[in-house]
Order: C-alpha cells, then structure tokens, then sequence
C-alpha cells in the first residue's frame, strides 16, 4: 500500500473507529471475562474473512488471513479494562458501575479491527500470513504468557511482530518507536513483619513492628542510589504499608507491599537480592520475625531493532521527522513481553493528548484519548505491516 493512499484509507475509517470505540468504552470488561468484546472481535473478523480461533485464555481471540507465500507476521491487541469508576461525563462513558477503559484498550481493539479491514481490502499490497492476536488480561493476570502457554505463536508461528499503545504523555500526531528495552521488568512483592503487640504505653514490653517497617522503607531508598549504577535504571516503590487499629496500641504486625521495576536482568538481580537483604536483614534486627514473597510479573519489553527501524521508517514517511519520538521509554510494565521474548518486533507509543499537551493519566478516572489517534495507530501498522510483507520478497 503506497503510503500517502494509506493515510487516506484510515481517514476515511475514523467515524466506524470511533464508533467501535466508544461502544467498547460504555461496556468495559475487566481481564480474562471479555466476553462481549471477544464476540464482537471474532464476528467482526469473520465477516472481514479471516480464519477465527477463540476461547484462548479464556476470552483471547486469534484471526488468521493468509495470502500467498511470504513471512508470517503478528499483530498483538489487548483488550481489557479496569476496576476504576469513571468520572467523566462523556456520552461514551463506562456503563458499568466501578470499571473503565482507563488504559485505551477500547482504542487499541478499534485500531486492531481498522487494521484487520484494511490489510483484507488490499491484499494486493501484501503477500504472506496476518495473525491478530487480540489478548485478555493485559492489566496484571498476564494474559499475554496464558495465550503462550497455550501455545497461541505456534500453527502458523510468526517471524516478527507489532503492538501498540495509545500514549497520553505525548501529543497526537507523534509517535514513538525506540530500539531495546521501552517497557520494563516487573516485581511484586509483599511483606509481613510479625512482633509483639501491646499498650502504647508501655513500648518496652513489645516489639514494635511498625517501627521496623517504617526502617524497612527507609532502607530500601538506598538500593537504587547506592547499588545500581548511575547509568543503569531502576525503581523500588513501597506502595502500602498497613499496620495498626488504632493510637494507643503497638500492633502485632505490619505489611508491606511494593513493586521493582528494571530494564537490564543483572539490574534486576541485584535489585531484588538487595531487596530481600533489606526486609528481612531490617526487619530481624528490629526483633520481628519476617515472611517476604517476591513474584515475578512480566520481563522488560526489547524492541528488535530491524523491525523498529522498519517501523521508524514508516513514520517518517506518513508523517515527516517530527512525529518520530527517539526517547519515548517508560519504567511501566506490559506482558506483550511474552510474545516479544518468543518473536522480534516493535512496541509502538502512539501518541493520544492533545495537541502541545499530555491528555488525562492512564489508569486514571479521567482518562480519555484525542481520537485522531486511532487513525494515526490503523495508518502506521498498516503500513509497518505491508512493507514486513512486500509483495516481491523473495
């Protein structure tokens, strides 16, 4: 597909990509129970004429188009929502009481159906395999390594891949594509420190463990100032600490929870043994019997650096320098990395605020993208995808 028409074509798409996003949007699903949305894709895909498989990982939908010889190459979708209530007042908003797309995912499966109807109606831009993948269970139950272990990258396995995520951070109109690691690693981990309660009164009859906890988040601020490099990354976060009923009594426990965040692995080695000296070595110290589990979520995201140039490439032709971002890398975490880990390609940030500005954050009851984006995502796969599988290879 020549690359000034495919703009065109998406264009011409952006009433039924909003209209398939908005509806998404008022009927949101949370992960690995999106029924509705799973029907809706593979109906969808059936009429467009490709070969549809459902019900993997529960809710996972893939729709296969095969067109000559030429390589097999994937397009990822996720396609779930979260428990948040909204708080906008949009016409489009969630109909169901404490769930909303509040991480685009509604515009993620519009896009996957735009490209899905325009890679059939110009199959003589390309020769080979299209497999849409359109995944469960992306926010946290790791949908992506269920449909793997189903063996989803297997009957035809592809040779590259592409997905990609409306950005609110950056404006509509660019889009970012960057080479290596873009998204990373996750941990999750939790803590429980086991004292000895009793009156506040009398603190020198107890072991405190909320004191210990307190030393404990203290202490793990040091772990990416002091044993990680300056040029390396990483994160520790303690996102809850709870411990205690009331003000004058010393509690008999304290939790704790939190995330690690990475991009290299000997990083990440080193971040979660420091961690667990930390909790437990703190936490003994303090005289409390210490419990800790640490739960690996997610690898980083590694783009290919073929398929991401490829990609580059793609944008700059659609849309000149400027709307190429370089930089665009997040410490955020995404299970597209099991497919990533198994088949090179490219994450794709795509852009989703407004003009000179960053839209309303993810995960965030006001979340809400500008809609050109949609447009923006159908043009720029459609194209990556065509030219992945030209029609004179070979």
């Amino acid at each position: 597909m020549h690359e000034l028409s495919v703009l065109d074509e998406a264009q011409q798409l952006y009433d039924q990509l909003v209209a398939w996003r908005r509806d998404l949007h008022k009927h949101p699903e949370i992960g690995l129970e999106e029924h509705r949305t799973a029907k809706f894709v593979a109906e969808t895909l059936r009429d467009l004429g490709y070969t549809v498989e459902t019900g993997i990982a529960h809710t996972g939908v893939v729709g296969l188009l095969e067109n000559g010889d030429g390589p097999v190459i994937m397009n990822r979708v996720d396609m779930d929502a979260l428990p948040i209530q909204e708080e906008n007042d949009a016409p489009y908003a969630s109909e169901v009481p404490g769930m909303m797309h509040a991480c685009g995912h509604d515009a993620h499966v519009a896009i996957g159906l735009g490209i899905a109807t325009l890679m059939a109606q110009h199959q003589e831009a390309w020769r080979g395999t299209l497999k849409l993948i359109f995944q469960p269970g992306e926010e946290g139950m790791n949908g992506a390594e269920i449909m793997v272990n189903e063996g989803v990258l297997e009957n035809p396995r592809p040779d590259k891949a592409l997905a990609i995520h409306v950005w609110n951070m950056m404006p509509v109109g660019v889009i970012g594509a960057v080479p290596g690691s873009v998204m990373a690693a996750a941990e999750r981990w939790q803590a429980e420190l086991r004292g000895k309660g009793g009156h506040a009164a009398h603190p020198e009859d107890t072991v405190d463990p909320l004191v210990a906890a307190a030393h404990v988040v203290t202490a793990l601020q040091t772990v990416v100032s002091r044993n990680v490099g300056a040029q390396e990354t990483a994160v520790v976060t303690v996102g809850m600490l709870r411990s205690g009923d009331t003000f004058n009594v010393i509690p008999d426990t304290a939790e704790l929870r939190g995330t690690i965040r990475t991009y290299d692995p000997e990083v990440r080695e080193t971040v979660v043994t420091r961690v667990r000296e930390i909790v437990e070595g703190t936490g003994q110290a303090m005289g409390c019997d210490v419990t800790l589990q640490l739960d690996a979520l997610t690898p980083a995201v590694d783009n290919d650096a073929e398929v991401t140039h490829l990609v580059q490439s793609v944008i700059t032709d659609l849309w000149g320098d400027d709307a190429l971002d370089i930089e665009e890398r997040t410490m955020g975490s995404e299970d597209a990395a099991f497919f990533m880990d198994e088949i090179p390609g490219c994450y794709i940030f795509i852009g989703s605020g407004p003009e000179g500005g960053e839209g309303p954050p993810h995960h965030n009851p006001h979340f809400d993208i500008e809609e050109q984006a949609l447009v923006n995502g159908v043009a720029l796969v459609t194209e990556a995808l065509c030219r992945l599988m030209p029609t004179d290879a070979g």
